[in-house]
């Protein structure tokens, strides 16, 4: 097996990207050419131009290097498979490049199991199953005339009217497998502020404390209530012979937030790239957790019930309580004069109760007895439930966004 002529592959197709990156690699290569693999210290004087005292201790920089080193070979080799040379790769725990056999198509490892609802693997199979059966459901179960008038309200109308692709957006979680000293997965892990590859490693980059230990598995979460707030809302749109596409919100790309009329579906937690957008004309905001909505007028806390539900001790009192969950709905112009309408909750409650509500033409009559609909206007729902069930949503605030 010749390393050489898999080295030039490499390099010849830009994976590597930064010249500190190129370095990285070019110096391996002449490492394990000359059969030698040479300590932490030796990387930051010959590689990054450090001095004698630099403390690798204190100081991830050639870890973080050596973490990106690993993922351009890992997306080299997804992208353009193995050479009948060889496969580089640089071995957990050491500072040389190994070239290996090329191994036959992996099967995937069975990810550790998590009580997290709908997970990722399979999500978009599952999803897509859900949405087919409930919208055959729910499109034989309402009346023509009950769906004409949900399609008239000016909270759908201007979707409906509109001529650009609607696209319907699912919150998800891009989830982190956290690994041992073997590298095997032992738990999946979720940071708020890593919503993507590209997030995750600038995660990495500003903690490199765990570059070693932080890896993509490919898994997405998908709220359970997600395919139950769908069978509502694609019941509404999809007659209408409008291209309607549906995605998760790990994959939305900025450019859609104006080319598209976006509807979202999902936690707030999930809102993603859009946090921002759909809180900076809002009188809401979100409170120290995403389980608590501020009324920044009022001052007044709302605080989802469901989390003491779902993460406290089993209770096992001989009866089940009643407990509230919040949905926030909101409809405004996008950056490109676009519609975005959003369907959320602080949990699974939250999202069901709010996709039925805003789909059912008695709701919206209320809500259009108290504010206009034909301008932008959010509003917030106090969502009874029980034992997992959403049972009603009471009307707590609604106004018009600024």
């Amino acid at each position: 097996m010749d390393i050489r002529n898999e080295t030039e592959r490499i390099k010849s197709s830009g994976v590597l990207g930064e010249t500190r990156l190129r370095r990285l690699f070019e110096y391996l290569v002449a490492s394990s050419l000359a059969g030698h693999s040479p300590k932490e210290i030796a990387i930051a004087i010959d590689v990054f131009g450090k001095d004698s005292g630099f403390d690798v201790s204190q100081d991830a920089l050639v870890r973080v290097y050596i973490h990106k080193l690993r993922k351009a070979l890992d997306d080299f080799y997804s992208s353009h498979g193995g050479a009948e040379s060889g496969i580089l790769s640089i071995p957990r725990g050491e500072y040389r490049l190994r070239l290996s056999p090329p191994a036959p198509a992996p099967t995937r490892r069975k990810a550790p199991t998590i009580n997290l609802g709908v997970a990722a693997l399979g999500a978009s199979a599952v999803l897509g199953a859900a949405v087919l059966i409930g919208f055959g459901i729910v499109w034989l179960w309402t009346p023509r005339a009950d769906l004409d008038q949900v399609r008239a309200n000016p909270v759908w109308s201007a979707i409906l009217k509109d001529d650009r692709p609607i696209m319907i957006v699912v919150g998800d979680y891009y989830l982190i497998g956290e690994t041992d000293n073997s590298m095997d997965v032992k738990r999946l892990i979720r940071e708020y502020s890593v919503n993507s590859k590209s997030d995750l490693d600038n995660y990495v980059l500003a903690h490199p404390e765990v570059a070693e230990r932080y890896m993509d598995v490919g898994l997405r979460y998908l709220p359970i209530a997600a395919a139950f707030a769908l069978r509502h809302v694609m019941v509404v749109l999809a007659p209408e012979n409008r291209r309607v596409t549906v995605t998760k919100m790990s994959d939305l790309q900025p450019s859609n937030l104006k080319s598209a009329d976006i509807v979202y579906i999902g936690y707030m937690s999930g809102l993603g790239m859009m946090q921002d957008l759909v809180f900076r004309g809002s009188r809401f905001a979100v409170g120290e957790s995403y389980d608590e909505i501020v009324d920044k007028r009022t001052r007044h806390s709302y605080i989802s019930q469901t989390s003491s539900q779902i993460m406290g001790p089993p209770q096992f009192s001989g009866k089940e309580s009643p407990y509230h969950d919040y949905g926030l709905f909101s409809k405004f112009l996008g950056p490109g004069g676009n519609t975005i309408v959003v369907v959320a909750g602080t949990r699974d409650e939250g999202v069901e109760q709010t996709a039925e509500a805003f789909t059912s033409w008695q709701k919206l009559e209320e809500i259009g007895r108290q504010a206009d609909a034909r301008l932008p206007l959010e509003a917030l729902l106090e969502v009874s439930a029980f034992d997992g069930v959403n049972l009603s949503g009471k009307l707590v605030s609604e106004s018009k966004r600024d």
